[in-house]
């Protein structure tokens, strides 16, 4: 891998010639305390210091809503939509957020390709940030606190500017154009980077690795965790929603007013929702509130092959943005018999 650094000012000369290349998105500051990835007007506006966004990254190759195709029951015939030729370029991708892309690259591009999905995503751009946990973070016990793949670059905060690391040929096309930019990296910058790793590692407030929560999820499925939690729960969804990688969907035909044409589109679902379990019966296979959130405590933390994580990235915002403030992580804690960090 490649070890090249920049300084912060042209850090901000190297977002403006991004956009020559694709349409730049990076976290920006959209409320008194939320975060969102935008499309990036003024690079000055750009948030480098962020805990987590309300939308993952996920939708730019996986939208919440999309036309698949148009019909036409007159001529009996289909008009298939596919997604524009675009760059699109993410800047400030968290390491939870990076891992939650490969997962959903596991789901539609290995498991069950997806051409919308794959064409967005071959056309994508990913430029990573190091970022520093809060009290809702816990990506370190799923051991993805330091990411080694599914970025093109990646931007590790120094006092001075960042260290960065290349991370695809992608990447080196990205910086190569630009060699006033970026410069050899020195011992200093080294040891600024282990000092800044040292600082993450100690604020923490959970450590080890859960690797062995999965199984006491199985052995614990009358734990009265369940009952206690999905009585306050809302049945909302907000926990999947913002999930990064939450993938479950449906399909609906939308008729024109005479019935002669109309298009399928696909959105988004939740198995917080009642309707996700429904099918003709009519029968639901999760009919209780209970069992819906039951079964997204045992699909999280499910073992993903592919990134050799579970499916819960510790990004904490299924907590954070829970308006019934049930907390994941201690709940799993609680499970899991796992105690926080001294």
């Amino acid at each position: 891998m490649r070890y090249i650094k920049i300084s912060k000012e042209n850090t901000y000369k190297f977002l403006e010639r991004l956009k020559e290349v694709g349409t730049l998105h990076a976290p920006m500051k959209i409320s008194e305390k939320f975060y969102d990835f935008c499309e990036v007007d003024d690079v000055k506006e750009v948030a480098f210091e962020y805990n987590r966004t309300i939308r993952p990254p996920r939708r730019f190759f996986y939208p919440e809503e999309e036309v698949m195709f148009k019909f036409d029951t007159a001529r009996v015939e289909m008009y298939e939509n596919t997604p524009r030729d675009e760059r699109v370029i993410l800047f400030g991708v968290h390491n939870c957020d990076i891992v939650g892309l490969r997962i959903m690259d596991s789901v539609f591009m290995d498991e069950q390709p997806d051409p919308y999905y794959q064409k967005r995503r071959k056309n994508g751009i990913i430029i990573g940030l190091s970022c520093l946990p809060d009290e809702y973070c816990f990506c370190n016990v799923r051991r993805i606190e330091f990411v080694d793949a599914g970025f093109d670059l990646f931007f590790h905060e120094l006092p001075d500017g960042y260290l960065v690391r290349v991370g695809t040929v992608t990447g080196h096309k990205l910086v190569d154009p630009h060699p006033e930019l970026f410069e050899e990296i020195t011992k200093e910058d080294t040891k600024n980077l282990e000092e800044f790793e040292a600082k993450k590692a100690s604020m923490w407030t959970v450590k080890g690795n859960w690797d062995d929560l999965r199984y006491f999820l199985e052995m614990r499925m009358d734990h009265e965790m369940y009952d206690r939690e999905s009585d306050k729960c809302l049945g909302c969804g907000n926990c999947t929603l913002t999930c990064p990688t939450c993938r479950c969907h449906t399909y609906r035909d939308i008729p024109s007013i005479d019935g002669r044409t109309g298009e399928r589109m696909k959105y988004w679902d939740s198995c917080q929702f009642r309707s996700h379990g429904l099918v003709a019966g009519p029968h639901n296979f999760r009919p209780t509130k209970k069992s819906r959130f039951f079964n997204r405590y045992q699909c999280k933390n499910a073992y993903c092959p592919d990134t050799t994580t579970a499916y819960c990235v510790g990004c904490g915002r299924c907590t954070y943005f829970c308006p019934a403030e049930i907390n994941f992580k201690k709940n799993l804690m609680e499970i899991g018999g796992y105690t926080e960090a001294i």
